[in-house]
């Protein structure tokens, strides 16, 4: 039963793959799947701290110690785990930093920020997020760094994340004022 789960996995995810296609279908996949990187969060977080007023300074917050937090349970996971990435060329710096695919980490970080943009707001966020997050984990399986179940469970660890993270955050707030 579990191996035809996941041969009809690895078969779906071969479908969505367009990493061997070179067209604007690649190009959108790699700017997607690149988008969900956890530094390119971490410096445009910095910036709106730097450079926003108190609201968006704990929003930055919020978000940075969500991301953070969802990344320590993922790569927990992933070593527990421990299933290869699917064959590829593409995504070498990926299969050599974190080798491991389930859950993948993007999928999961951009769920997260999904239901964070909800949460947090304002519309305009919410509504760019909702439609990027999951643009994000379709772009990881197109890419061939990951299988769909890999985005399924990271969507899954994200949503819950996100739903939990606003509330955490409320608990660690008193011990970083210097921040706020």
């Amino acid at each position: 039963m579990i191996r035809s789960l996941l041969e009809t996995d690895a078969q779906l995810s071969l479908r969505l793959r367009v990493a061997e296609k070179p067209g604007w279908l690649r190009r959108l996949a790699i700017f997607l799947a690149h988008s969900g990187d956890s530094w390119f969060w971490g410096l445009g977080l910095l910036a709106v701290w730097i450079f926003g007023n108190a609201e968006w300074k704990y929003k930055a917050l919020l978000f940075v110690f969500a991301i953070a937090v969802c990344a320590v349970v993922v790569q927990g996971l992933k070593w527990a785990v421990r299933r290869e990435r699917p064959e590829g060329e593409w995504g070498q710096l990926y299969r050599k930093a974190d080798p491991h695919s389930f859950p993948s980490g993007h999928a999961a970080r951009a769920l997260m920020l999904s239901v964070l943009g909800i949460i947090a707001g304002p519309l305009w966020l919410a509504v760019m997020l909702v439609a990027w997050g999951p643009l994000v984990a379709l772009a990881r399986v197109a890419m061939g760094v990951h299988y769909v179940s890999d985005i399924l469970a990271g969507a899954a660890i994200g949503l819950i994340f996100g739903l939990l993270s606003p509330a955490l955050f409320q608990i660690v707030v008193p011990f970083i004022p210097w921040l706020l």
